[in-house]
């Protein structure tokens, strides 16, 4: 066959320097993404094990982040509001079904979102966790802080109108209910039991698939392909 000229050896020893680029600047990403993953690792295990604290006041609503306080224990008292409650569809290690998130309202007339946990999907109906909607007085939940989650869930989005969400989005569950002075966050709820045994708590996921190295390792070997592939074009042209 004959040889490529001068001009076509030129493009593709251009084309693989620009992979080479491309690729190595994937590779560092993945390696950025290597420390924040282990970095959130390390801090949501301290975090989940740690003693629970009060969740956020209105005067530090602000200062939340998920640096700061995402998946922290924290404890919050107040009254259900079980008629405003939302589900959100879940999958969880107990098969699909929904969260069940309903608003508590403290005792500074602020209100939380509690995600009280998962109900399968055949027992979505309020009537099948009625034994957890009897207390009378204030409760008391411990759980983890979390942020919430806008928009929906992957090629999903929340449907209020239709009463159809994918995700924990606090702004429009709050808009859609009409509630007011609302915390930026929702809590998990642990898994003390429930009375009649739903929904069931402490099914947030606090293992996290770290593969970034991986990734990182691999972007770089395509590097290094796609640069020693230029170099033996380069040889060739001088051969």
């Amino acid at each position: 066959m004959p040889e490529p000229s001068s001009r076509a050896r030129h493009a593709l020893t251009g084309f693989l320097l620009v992979l080479v680029a491309i690729f190595l600047a994937l590779g560092s990403w993945q390696v950025q993404r290597l420390f924040w993953k282990r970095d959130l690792i390390a801090r949501v295990e301290a975090r989940i094990h740690a003693d629970p604290v009060p969740a956020p006041s209105r005067a530090a609503w602000d200062g939340v982040s998920a640096q700061k306080d995402e998946y922290r224990r924290v404890t919050a008292t107040g009254l259900f509001q079980h008629e405003q409650s939302v589900l959100v569809q879940a999958v969880t290690e107990r098969g699909a079904g929904f969260w069940v998130l309903t608003p508590m309202t403290l005792a500074d007339e602020t209100t939380v979102l509690i995600n009280r946990g998962f109900v399968p999907a055949d027992k979505r109906d309020p009537a099948d966790r009625l034994g957890s909607q009897l207390a009378a007085g204030p409760v008391t939940v411990t759980g983890l802080l979390r942020l919430s989650e806008p928009g929906g869930a992957f090629l999903r989005s929340n449907d209020p109108a239709n009463d159809r969400w994918f995700s924990r989005d606090v702004a429009a569950i709050a808009a859609d209910r009409g509630l007011m002075n609302v915390a930026p966050y929702f809590i998990d709820a642990d898994a003390a039991p429930n009375p009649g045994g739903l929904p069931v708590g402490g099914l947030t996921v606090v293992a996290f698939r770290n593969s970034h190295l991986v990734y990182a390792l691999t972007w770089y070997a395509l590097a290094a392909m796609s640069l020693g592939a230029a170099w033996q074009i380069h040889r060739r042209r001088f051969a």
